[in-house]
């Protein structure tokens, strides 16, 4: 026979059960608008029937149920719902920080428009088609002086403001590698913590929240695969253990020779980027170092935000060539001011200026050449002959020809000069290109990417809400659902008690009611 104080026992556990399973429910209402937290469920279980199979088992009908028991406190979370998220979080971490760069370089190019580069050197034709009219006025050769001079300062003001924005990207990845090392750390001293519960039974559900939190932040930054191992000791089947986390590439394979950030010991290995200047003066990612291992930027193949400030900024691959957004578009300017003032100088010289003199240049070149004309935007001015002196503006084709101005008209013709395969410019600038084609195809170029940029980084977010959309209808808390839930179990706590207290009126039926018969 079962004991005679079964009934209470099973009403008993069921108090306790659904006790819990409202405190459970009243934990997750008061965390509804807590970000990164799972709703939580008492998983019931039925405790072990009496009596257990054996040869000295009482022999009754059958199998009496014991009642209910809490088995344990479980989060609801979909570990591949949480792994759809990462994936395009760290897609969106990847175009935003590209999309961001690109929309930054426009604003500063501000092309097309009326302030612009290609405005002002419009312009600058304009008044060399105004001189070759009048040669000799000294407002027309003013108007070019002028004109000269605000085309080398917008070269200045565009090579200037691009070098400030790689500044600032150079700083965000800075910032950024902080980010990552302080998540990293983060996530191991909340192993530390899962690791210390765990052994003994428990589920730190409220940490496993936090540290999910801390790998949504990360899988911005980095593309990461994590990968759990048990704690040990008495931990429970459903028990998620100790999170490591490896870098990975776009198609999930690891990263070589890079470690794991947090290894299978709980062992951090913190990401530095190192940025400096190569031979030329640009500055350049020139390795990204995992632990004590330093890698190629080029071989660093995990995309998220870091990989695309890296890009953007400009790196030097493994063949040691300078690529990158910012990298790119300035030595473009660069070449763009060298093949233009080299080009413009070459017609000038061949001309005579209002003092007869010739071989006159027009735009100061200094040390720049076809193999060192890095930085040449930056520096780019007219000569100090054009600046203290209007009339050594070479208009004419001939000497003592005050009123020719066709070395002007040849001025202005070097706008659309293409440059032959077999001419050094060509060589140097392009094969058929000229001046103007090359600003517009390196313009296009940069509207062709910031265009892709916007559209993936747009998808991107699309489907990061999507998915978010999703896990929040399977781990968010809806209040509607709880509210349902406190009745539930209130009742189910409300029959448990009265059924304790029928249980209560029988046992006090047999033993203070019975045996009174005959006293």
């Amino acid at each position: 026979m079962s004991s005679t104080f079964s009934g209470l026992e099973i009403a008993k556990r069921a108090l306790y059960t659904q006790q819990s399973a409202l405190y459970t429910t009243s934990h997750n209402i008061a965390n509804a608008n807590t970000p990164g937290y799972s709703r939580q469920r008492v998983n019931f279980e039925q405790v072990s029937p009496y009596p257990a199979p054996g040869r000295n088992r009482p022999e009754i009908p059958g199998q009496i149920g014991q009642g209910v028991q809490a088995g344990s406190v479980q989060r609801v979370r979909d570990e591949f719902v949480d792994l759809q998220f990462r994936t395009e979080h760290n897609k969106a971490g990847y175009w935003e920080s590209k999309a961001n760069a690109l929309s930054q370089m426009e604003q500063i190019l501000n092309e097309p428009s009326d302030t612009g580069l290609s405005s002002v050197m419009n312009q600058f034709w304009q008044s060399l088609n105004d001189l070759s009219v009048n040669p000799e006025d000294a407002g027309a050769r003013s108007v070019v002086q002028q004109r000269g001079i605000a085309v080398a300062e917008t070269f200045n003001y565009i090579s200037d403001s691009l070098t400030a924005i790689q500044k600032d990207l150079q700083d965000e990845i800075n910032v950024t590698s902080k980010d990552i090392n302080s998540l990293l750390n983060q996530i191991k001293g909340i192993n530390e913590q899962i690791k210390a519960v765990e052994p003994h039974g428990y589920l730190p559900n409220d940490l496993y929240d936090e540290r999910d939190r801390l790998i949504d932040d990360l899988s911005q930054m980095v593309n990461i695969d994590v990968e759990y191992q048990s704690s040990g000791g008495q931990s429970m089947e459903i028990a998620e253990g100790i999170a490591s986390i490896k870098l990975v590439d776009a198609e999930g394979n690891v990263v070589q020779g890079v470690p794991s950030l947090i290894d299978t010991d709980n062992n951090v290995n913190e990401i530095s980027v190192t940025v400096a200047e190569n031979n030329k003066g640009q500055s350049l990612v020139t390795g990204v170092k995992v632990g004590e291992n330093t890698v190629n930027p080029e071989e660093f193949t995990s995309v998220g935000k870091l990989k695309g400030l890296m890009e953007s900024h400009g790196y030097q691959n493994a063949a040691g060539e300078a690529v990158g957004l910012y990298t790119t578009m300035l030595a473009d300017i660069d070449k763009m001011a060298f093949a233009f003032a080299t080009a413009f100088n070459e017609v000038h010289g061949a001309g005579y200026t209002l003092n007869n003199e010739t071989g006159v240049k027009f735009f100061e070149l200094g040390t720049a050449t076809q193999d060192d004309y890095i930085g040449y935007a930056g520096k780019m001015d007219i000569t100090a002959e054009i600046k203290a002196d209007e009339d050594n503006i070479a208009a004419s084709t001939a000497p003592d020809a005050f009123g020719n101005g066709e070395n002007a008209i040849n001025l202005a013709n070097v706008k659309d000069k293409v440059f032959a395969s077999g001419d050094d410019l060509g060589n140097f600038l392009g094969e058929n290109t000229s001046v103007e084609s090359f600003y517009e195809s390196i313009i296009g170029d940069m509207g062709v990417q910031a265009q892709e940029a916007y559209r993936m980084h747009t998808n991107a977010i699309t489907l990061e809400q999507s998915v978010e959309t999703r896990r929040q209808s399977i781990s968010g808390v809806s209040l509607d659902e709880e509210m349902s839930n406190i009745i539930k179990f209130q009742h189910a706590y409300n029959a448990a008690a009265r059924s304790m207290t029928a249980v209560d009126e029988m046992l006090d039926r047999i033993i203070n009611q019975m045996g009174l018969v005959g006293r």
